[in-house]
């Protein structure tokens, strides 16, 4: 065996070491120089790009996690590629995502690119995910991301546009047409750009009036699990849905009447070509951005014809969770759309899941008249206390006891656990003490109508 010392790669690196010089003339020095930056970046395929230092206070939120995906990180490159308008508001599925993945597929490559190049000058980098595949493992500890970066966030921080009321970032000049990636660097820029001064939305709620399941209120709030739902339905939660009901269905017939062959079909179109999203309807009906808006502009009536309309007209098949605010929006506002009752694929499997997914799946109309505090102890496998306040159909949580309860439910988590997964009935439960309840019970009952399952 070869001595270490005798290693053809040893040799090679420990007489490069003494001759400096060999390979130097494609190395880069940190801080790298902005404008070079940019435009090293866009000449490889980018449409825009921003940078962000790991120290500016708008990755307070962020730092943490950036530093566990690349713990070398001191710069961000954000950037955008721009997806075409035409297919994102074609009412056919299949030719919007077409468009979704194209871009997806594109940023990944040029951010690939980029890291590759950037590594032959001798500067470490990574290229998390665009968008999928994601860390998995992590969906059912609901609140906590299943991404290692957000890069909405910190596209905003590199004033490549602000947040719209849909929850989508929108570019001064591409609008939201965009898809956002993200480079983790290790190296400084000499110089870092800011979030811009305004904010390219317009508030002028087309995209209110066009979600199929009322996710996005009039009054900016976001139902999310509505969104969730609907939107992801042919993505993990969904799927998990559909391998229930296949993994429950006792004959062929059964399984037509749980499932039925459109969905067969539109879940293998997704498992076959990609997952595909139901109702991008907030994107295709936005008109913000210096590229997008002239239509507008010019003449609202025939854009909310041309470009809502035929999206709100569409006959589909709309996914909803029972007793859901999107059940009742969907139902009033798109007689028309065949409603489709699914389970809510956000049940926690974790304490800390159902403590920070409550904001989530909360459902503000069906709290309607309801103003109680709750505290929750829970013991055995997690320890965990924390208070539900849910009044003027807001729903807030907070670590600890706070408060007068209205209603004290005391529990040993995994039965909690279980229970929320329709393993553990809830009766069997309080008899045998293993889920005690100090109150007017019928304010548990309350409490269950707020986060339908």
């Amino acid at each position: 065996m070869t001595k270490f010392d005798d290693h053809p790669t040893v040799k090679l690196l420990r007489s490069q070491q003494k001759s400096q010089e060999q390979n130097s003339q494609n190395k880069i020095t940190s801080p790298l120089e902005h404008d070079w930056l940019r435009s090293f970046c866009l000449d490889l395929g980018f449409d825009d790009v921003g940078f962000v230092s790991i120290n500016q206070p708008e990755m307070d939120d962020q730092r943490a996690k950036l530093l566990q995906a690349f713990p070398q990180t001191k710069s961000l490159i954000s950037f955008v590629c721009r997806m075409n308008r035409d297919n994102i508001r074609n009412p056919a599925r299949s030719v919007a995502n077409v468009e979704f993945h194209h871009t997806g597929e594109e940023i990944n490559a040029i951010a690939r690119k980029i890291v590759r190049e950037l590594e032959d000058r001798g500067i470490r980098a990574i290229n998390p995910a665009m968008g999928f595949p994601m860390e998995a493992q992590d969906f059912l500890n609901v609140g906590k991301n299943v991404w290692m970066v957000s890069h909405k966030p910190i596209a905003v921080a590199a004033g490549l546009g602000h947040m719209g009321i849909h929850r989508n970032v929108i570019h001064p000049k591409f609008g939201n047409f965009i898809l956002l990636g993200t480079v983790l660097l290790d190296a400084e820029v000499t110089e870092y750009d800011r979030p811009i001064d305004y904010n390219p939305c317009v508030e002028c709620k087309l995209c209110v009036a066009a979600c199929p399941v009322g996710a996005i209120a009039t009054d900016g709030n976001f139902n999310f699990s509505a969104c969730y739902t609907h939107n992801y339905r042919e993505f993990l939660g969904g799927f998990t849905d559909w391998a229930k009901n296949v993994a429950e269905s006792k004959t062929a017939k059964d399984y037509d009447r749980k499932v039925g062959d459109a969905d067969s079909a539109s879940m293998w179109q997704s498992l076959s070509f990609g997952a595909n999203y139901k109702a991008a309807y907030c994107l295709a009906s936005c008109p913000a951005g210096e590229d997008v808006m002239a239509p507008f502009l010019h003449n609202r009536k025939e854009f909310i014809q041309e470009v809502v309309k035929p999206l709100q007209d569409k006959v589909e098949t709309v996914y909803v969770v029972s007793g859901s605010d999107a059940e009742a929006h969907a139902a009033k506002r798109f007689p028309h759309k065949q409603i489709k009752l699914v389970r809510n694929s956000l049940t926690p499997i974790s304490i800390a899941g159902f403590r920070n997914g409550l904001s989530l799946t909360f459902q503000p109309n069906q709290s309607k008249g309801l103003n109680a505090t709750y505290h929750f102890l829970f013991t055995g496998q997690e320890f965990s206390q924390f208070t539900v306040n849910i009044s003027n159909q807001v729903c807030e949580v907070h670590d600890g006891l706070v408060g007068k309860p209205d209603l004290i439910v005391k529990a040993d988590s995994k039965t909690w656990i279980a229970f929320l997964r329709k393993y553990q009935n809830i009766v069997l439960a309080i008899l045998t003490g293993k889920i005690l309840i100090k109150g007017d019970i019928r304010l548990l009952l309350k409490f269950g109508k707020c986060f339908p399952s």
